[in-house]
């Protein structure tokens, strides 16, 4: 009888983990073939621990290498130096890393260092630009070079590769899988009338309005990029719109970051159609985002998400690594410039025409089978 293969996935951050779960589960249901292992390194402990919960979770190994005030040295040379350990003592024969975190970059090098082939999910991505955004460019970059099976969610994410002359025979393009992430958490709540009756009481008590019926723009921003001025620009922008459109809500689930902070809570707390709310889990935030509006975000994943539920996305930033969704008009740059988010998003609310146009594009990010795709592949190595 041939021994299943053993597969480690690592991360360390709420994004990783949102994308990674399913694939976690859809391995874990094929104990036959594989013996897998989930390793977190808790880079960003208190997020983590709540997708995690969120899709019921539980790591084999816990690094819990978060700390206060830790930079990226920190981050970096404790994943690196943590794993050594950890791949000593399992000896996978696979690693799966995700996307471009600190925990990405220090994995692979690890991996490599040890001599454990990994694999890359969400593999490709690219701006050329190793300021923006800042480290991410860098971490999948030097990713890239490391690993030897690359999951590029899109033909683009491919030809990226390609012409960093890796080898073709060790791409697969196989959609996002946080399409599969989003599908099993809709999926749940749909089936399940007591989670959804929840997850309505809680938003109900954020939000201090009729949410389910009334238009909502969904603001994410966090990117360090965007500290100190772009967010000046931002905020002024939302209370701009908000005093044009008074019937529309404008809800803020603020980043804890102080640079984030900092300036939404001094300009746009006093105003009463701009709903500024803590961090959401990702469970209600999937719920919210189905019943919004339109999303204005700096963020990576949700420009994803979005489009699979038919909201237009205007991206507050100046370069994207996710270019497909700009071609296949679900999504469009509007910088962190107030000027051009006023207009883009006054556009989308007054014009429904432009609006629809958005709504119904092709999502290019794929149907949901991401997953399947990557684990055809670990069943031939």
């Amino acid at each position: 009888m041939i021994s299943p293969k053993k597969i480690m996935l690592v991360f360390g951050t709420r994004p990783e983990a949102i994308k990674m779960a399913p694939l976690y589960h859809a391995l874990k249901a094929l104990p036959e073939e594989f013996d897998t292992l989930l390793c977190v390194t808790a880079q960003h402990r208190q997020m983590l621990d709540q997708v995690l919960s969120t899709f019921e979770i539980k790591p084999d190994i816990d690094l819990n290498l978060m700390k206060l005030g830790q930079d990226l040295f920190d981050v970096t040379a404790s994943v690196l130096l943590g794993m050594r350990e950890v791949l000593l003592v399992h000896k996978p024969d696979v690693l799966l890393v995700h996307g471009d975190t600190s925990t990405t970059l220090a994995v692979a090098m690890a991996g490599f260092y040890s001599g454990v082939p990994v694999g890359h999910v969400e593999a490709g991505l690219r701006t050329y630009d190793l300021q923006a955004p800042f480290p991410e460019e860098f971490n999948r970059q030097v990713a890239s070079k490391l690993a030897k099976w690359h999951f590029a969610p899109t033909d683009f994410s491919k030809k990226n590769l390609l012409n960093e002359h890796v080898p073709e025979t060790g791409i697969i393009v196989t959609g996002n899988t946080v399409i599969d992430a989003l599908f099993w958490v809709l999926g749940r709540i749909d089936t399940d009338v007591g989670r959804r009756n929840a997850l309505n009481t809680f938003l109900s008590k954020q939000l201090d309005f009729d949410w389910q019926h009334q238009r909502i723009v969904l603001i994410t921003g966090h990117r360090r990029e965007n500290f100190g001025d772009g967010f000046l620009q931002i905020c002024h922008a939302l209370k701009e719109l908000a005093s044009c459109y008074p019937d529309v809500r404008f809800v803020y689930p603020v980043h804890l970051n102080p640079n984030v902070q900092q300036p939404v809570n001094a300009i746009l707390a006093d105003l009463s159609n701009v709903h500024l709310i803590a961090p959401l889990d990702y469970e209600p935030f999937v719920y919210l985002l189905k019943h919004s509006y339109i999303v204005l975000t700096d963020s990576g994943g949700i420009q994803e998400e979005a489009p699979s539920l038919g909201k237009p996305v205007l991206v507050m930033r100046d370069v994207t690594e996710r270019p497909e969704a700009i071609e296949a008009g679900t999504v469009r740059l509007v910088g962190a410039d107030r000027e051009r988010i006023v207009a883009n998003v006054a556009e989308l609310l007054d014009n429904s025409a432009r609006y629809a146009s958005m709504s119904r594009a092709h999502n290019p990010y794929g149907d949901g089978n991401a997953c399947e795709k990557i684990i055809s592949v670990l069943r031939e190595i």
